[in-house]
């Protein structure tokens, strides 16, 4: 919900097991080195290093492709590349459409270059979405824009070269809220002419899910506060749909800005209690902007947040098959 700063949830373990443990000392004091330099970046301008690194990488494909009329409705896309699988290269990847944070008052999908070539490097097609942001709209008008955003996917995933009966929402903070407003209430997708039973499921880091009152300034004039109506909340629509998505929810342990206990274990919990699959990780070793950094290297071993999520698309999405159009053309 607040401007990124590094966070990640759930114990630290290594991406690989390191048996010289006299190196862990010199390991954290690299680690600290790069927070040093990579929290600010995360914070404000954007990532630059993350995003430095994600350009060599290789995988953004088409650029500010127009998703409506408006200026900030635009995405890029990340693809795959040599990482697809060899099962989906006839029915195409699981398509990822990501939503960043900012309070819904900053950010760009430039600065998270980084989050589309980390996720496309896991074998997904990946779109970056912008969506318009305060002041120039309110809600529930940003939401209008992901709804439209997801719509272009749904319709489009196959020229993308990704599968459309595997679409997952992934997103953080403010982003993750706007996941879950889709995946939960299905409301915004209907006024786009489709449904959250066409996903195959959705991913929600340090979101914020269930945050009447609203304290923060900046949010009380995106959310109209106190005029704000608890129909406003996720957590008052996990009981919407009668077949709910399966989910992940992710949060840092120690998350200042958007507090676990509150957001993401209480939606988790209420989830859980109604039966909807949910997968849920907390991470010890980040904080909340963290917990999207984390996705990239150099910052993959604060948190296996890239690991993980990951792992439940591939886990939750259908077994990839051939689609009707690729299986005539054999």
């Amino acid at each position: 919900m607040s401007r990124s700063t590094p966070s990640t949830t759930e114990p630290f373990r290594p991406v690989s097991a390191d048996p010289a443990r006299s190196r862990r000392p010199l390991r954290w004091a690299a680690g600290a080195a790069l927070l040093a330099c990579v929290g600010p970046a995360l914070a404000g301008a954007g990532a630059g290093l993350l995003n430095a690194v994600a350009t060599l990488r290789g995988h953004q494909s088409a650029s500010d492709v127009a998703y409506g009329p408006l200026p900030r409705q635009r995405f890029d896309v990340y693809v795959p590349g040599n990482a697809l699988a060899q099962a989906d290269r006839k029915a195409g990847s699981p398509l990822v459409i990501f939503f960043y944070g900012g309070s819904w008052n900053s950010g760009s999908r430039r600065d998270y270059r980084f989050a589309g070539a980390a996720l496309a490097a896991q074998g997904f097609t990946v779109m970056v979405v912008d969506y318009r942001l305060y002041p120039e709209v309110r809600y529930p008008d940003f939401l209008k824009d992901c709804a439209q955003a997801v719509g272009y996917g749904l319709e489009h995933a196959r020229e993308l070269g990704a599968d459309p009966r595997r679409v997952f929402l992934y997103g953080h903070s403010a982003g993750a809220y706007n996941v879950a407003m889709l995946a939960l209430d299905p409301r915004w997708l209907r006024a786009a002419g489709h449904s959250p039973n066409e996903l195959a499921g959705w991913v929600g880091l340090a979101g914020p899910y269930n945050f009447l009152p609203i304290g923060d300034p900046d949010v009380k004039l995106v959310f109209d506060w106190p005029a704000t109506s608890p129909d406003t909340q996720p957590i008052n629509h996990v009981d919407d749909l009668a077949h709910p998505l399966p989910a992940f929810i992710g949060a840092a342990l120690h998350d200042k800005l958007v507090h676990p206990e509150q957001n993401s274990i209480a939606l988790a919990d209420r989830m859980k209690a109604r039966g909807t699959a949910v997968t849920f990780r907390t991470y010890e070793h980040v904080n909340h902007a963290l917990l999207i950094g984390s996705l990239s290297w150099p910052l993959t071993a604060f948190a296996p947040v890239l690991d993980d999520t990951a792992a439940f698309i591939r886990d939750a999405a259908p077994v990839a098959t051939a689609s009707p159009v690729a299986a005539a053309s054999r």
